[in-house]
């Protein structure tokens, strides 16, 4: 297990698409909860704090066991600031306070999906790479994607149009979820996307992007159903289990 780790949860206040989101009741809390929840019982981090310039936010992280020892200033809390610029202030600053972390973990605050074996895993494989991000593939070739040009469809890629899926190299995204890093890499490359950066494979049950109203209704729907699978799982062992015993 790796020493020396902190856990950065970025939770601004400002969201223009949907309003408050970073705090919005999912599934019957605040969505903020589940990064503070999987950070936490992931077990791997020294400790596990929250970047916001929301005093909300904040009390809603100290509520569910984050730490907020300050606040985000206004130069990093603005529309055009990037996740980079954040984590920079946040490691910089505890380094004025005498704490520098070794290995850092950026999760953002509305994953309610990220399991905590999964944030076990990254801090792990940073013994041998200098990044870690959770990626997943595209559920549609990107290679054999349209344009609309004057109302009227164009292929963007014409010369893979004509080939099967199969046939065309498999594409990734970024899962949207967390970032783990060493920091001295981190800090000298001033960016998340490193040369050295390991690709954690994730399912797309694991993934879920939300920027709109939909998206939020297909995230709460993948939550309930993983939990619904694990409670037929768990009920499952616990009846091969129970059939075993005498009586």
């Amino acid at each position: 297990m790796k020493t020396n780790t902190i856990a950065i949860i970025t939770a601004r206040g400002g969201s223009k698409r949907l309003p408050r989101k970073n705090i919005r009741s999912f599934c019957g809390k605040p969505i903020l909860s589940y990064s503070v929840t999987a950070a936490l019982a992931a077990d791997c981090f020294d400790e596990v704090m929250v970047s916001t310039d929301d005093e909300e936010i904040a009390a809603i992280a100290r509520t569910y066991g984050a730490t907020v020892p300050f606040m985000r200033s206004a130069a990093t809390s603005d529309d055009f600031s990037t996740t980079s610029d954040v984590l920079r202030e946040v490691l910089l600053a505890y380094r004025e306070q005498g704490k520098a972390y070794a290995y850092f973990c950026c999760i953002y605050p509305t994953c309610p999906l990220l399991r905590p074996k999964r944030l076990r895993e990254a801090m792990e494989l940073l013994s041998d790479y200098d990044g870690v991000m959770p990626v997943a593939a595209f559920s549609f070739p990107p290679q054999r994607g349209l344009v609309i040009e004057k109302g009227l469809l164009r292929p963007r890629y014409p010369e893979y149009m004509q080939k099967r899926s199969q046939d065309l190299e498999t594409m990734y995204h970024d899962a949207g979820q967390f970032y783990a890093c060493r920091t001295e890499a981190f800090l000298t490359a001033g960016t998340l996307w490193m040369d050295n950066t390991y690709a954690l494979l994730l399912s797309a049950m694991e993934v879920q992007d939300i920027d709109d109203e939909a998206d939020w209704v297909l995230a709460e729907m993948k939550y309930k159903g993983a939990h619904s699978l694990r409670d037929v799982v768990h009920l499952h062992e616990n009846n091969v289990e129970n059939t075993g015993k005498s009586t």
